[in-house]
């Protein structure tokens, strides 16, 4: 039975494929994780176990006018600085080695926020090396000092702590907003964190 494709509405003849790189983006109704992938999963979320929905159709246009993503990019990239700069000055080979991975791992999260909210940056800002020091006087890294005697487990206490904050301001931002797009991008975007979170908090207990 003809059918059409769900990507370009092609008409397709029985058991054709078209399109076959067709993405999907689902949302869990409890915990609001946002997840893009080529195929719906069954079952339930992988974070919290809530049912999943299909979002169709929602078009963010100049994504970056809203105040969630915004702040989201700004984050990450302060993050992926931070552990930039942090690198560059490591005073040992395993404060270098941690410092990499977490990095390389915000680095992810910046690819991710692209990716689902059409966060699109140009590379001079993501490669950016001047003035990396006034991006340290963000409020996300006050109280929080790497220097010669940071041992790993104090790196990824460091780490944790600046997700955890990120969670709470978006979760306080959600809370403060009336039901609409803003409130559910605050919701998504702290899930997300929330994910940073669950996942830096194995491997700090994976250190013993």
């Amino acid at each position: 039975m003809p059918s059409s494709c769900p990507k370009c509405h092609r008409v397709l003849d029985e058991d054709e494929i078209c399109c076959a790189q067709v993405r999907y983006t689902w949302r869990c109704k409890s915990c609001l994780k946002l997840t893009t992938g080529f195929a719906v999963p069954y079952g339930k979320c992988f974070m919290c176990g809530g049912p999943l929905e299909v979002i169709e159709g929602r078009e963010l246009g100049d994504s970056m006018r809203f105040r969630a993503i915004r702040e989201a990019v700004e984050f990450e990239l302060n993050s992926f600085h931070f552990y930039k700069l942090a690198r560059e000055r490591a005073q040992s080979p395993e404060q270098r080695a941690v410092l990499e991975r977490l990095y390389e791992a915000e680095l992810d999260h910046l690819h991710e926020l692209e990716e689902k909210y059409h966060a699109h940056l140009d590379r001079e800002t993501v490669e950016l090396s001047a003035d990396q020091d006034k991006l340290l006087a963000n409020w996300l890294f006050h109280g929080l000092v790497l220097d010669q005697e940071t041992g790993v487990k104090d790196l990824y206490e460091v780490a944790l702590e600046m997700e955890r904050r990120t969670r709470d301001h978006f979760r306080k931002l959600a809370g403060d907003l009336p039901a609409g797009l803003e409130k559910d991008l605050c919701g998504e975007l702290a899930a997300e964190e929330e994910e940073h979170v669950a996942l830096l908090e194995g491997e700090l207990e994976g250190l013993g």
